[in-house]
């Protein structure tokens, strides 16, 4: 799975005076060299024991991150305001660990995930007409959120051969990018730029491939506001518009980490099919809303595993922004 790519800027005045980051090459080379050092040396320990450290460095970013643990008090607080101040703690605390136990996901997916042995690292769950639908090559929109490890999925579907698509963002250093994008391709992922994707995205869908988006960004003022535990959310219209465009379904799926393990639960919770919205008197508004209600309902089952430090609701609706 990977980003949704944001909707095309107009070239303001303030957009054309930032200016892009020049990157030193030796400087990212040396980073890329020390990622390497750092990877062979978290070879040397089995998974688990990367992962209970991972735990460890999760409650540190915790402690002393202090932005990132306010944003996530604030928007738990929010979602869930029947809940206790301690919940609010423990929660967004576990929340902060499973951020970096997916770093240690990335790096040894590869390596311990294979054709031969993917039952014992990952079990299904009403996944079967999902994959029928990808199989008969008509074509559908799977969405995803930031939640537990998000990035298995796109890995074992290219794993399996399945014709599927992900849009992602290329990191800043180019030679990480190149390495950690060069592991999951040679694994059978198909990774789309996110600069000039709107136009692949329309390509690609009508082939009958499969896209795979993650789709809990806040999409700016210009997004479609629905509801999303409770508050208006901004989001993208890109996913409603192809679905309608194309009469292609949208399929809410999730990985969700059974305890501190390298073990995961993988299911779709909703198919939203072309005939559910062909009456509808807004379908785009009641598409984005449909699939933003199922990520809602799936991260209700173990809110500990979103990224709650996200600003999901950095954007208000145009009335709530013209109150006095």
């Amino acid at each position: 799975m990977a980003d949704l790519p944001p909707h095309k800027k107009s070239k303001t005045p303030s957009n054309r005076g930032k200016k892009k980051k020049k990157h030193n090459p030796i400087k990212d080379w040396l980073c890329y060299f020390a990622l390497r050092v750092l990877v062979v040396f978290l070879y040397l320990f089995d998974v688990e024991t990367n992962l209970n450290i991972a735990c460890f460095l999760g409650r540190l970013l915790w402690k002393y991150y202090h932005r990132g643990r306010k944003r996530a008090l604030d928007n738990l607080r929010a979602s869930f305001p029947e809940k206790s101040e301690q919940w609010f703690w423990e929660t967004g605390r576990r929340s902060f660990e499973h951020i970096v136990m997916l770093a240690i996901d990335i790096l040894f997916t590869p390596r311990l995930v294979k054709k031969y042995n993917w039952r014992n690292y990952s079990r299904y769950k009403n996944v079967e007409r999902a994959k029928w639908l990808m199989q008969e090559g008509r074509g559908l929109l799977m969405v995803a959120a930031h939640y537990s490890n998000f990035e298995i999925m796109g890995y074992i579907l290219g794993l399996f051969g399945f014709n599927v698509y992900s849009i992602a963002r290329p990191l800043d250093n180019r030679f990480i990018n190149d390495y950690l994008y060069g592991v999951r391709k040679r694994a059978g992922q198909r990774i789309i730029d996110k600069k000039g994707a709107a136009e692949l995205m329309q390509k690609i869908t009508s082939t009958g491939a499969t896209l795979c988006f993650i789709v809990d960004q806040d999409a700016g003022k210009k997004g479609v506001f629905v509801d999303f535990f409770g508050r208006k959310a901004s989001t993208y219209k890109s996913i409603g518009l192809l679905a309608i465009t194309y009469n292609v379904p949208i399929g809410v799926g999730y990985s969700r980490r059974i305890d501190n393990r390298f073990y995961f639960e993988i299911g779709v919770n909703r198919i939203i099919f072309p005939e559910e919205w062909a009456e509808k008197d807004d379908p785009l508004e009641w598409v984005t809303a449909e699939y933003t209600k199922a990520i809602e309902e799936f991260v209700r089952e173990d809110p500990s595993q979103y990224w709650w430090l996200h600003r999901r609701w950095k954007h208000r609706p145009r009335n709530e922004r013209e109150k006095p």
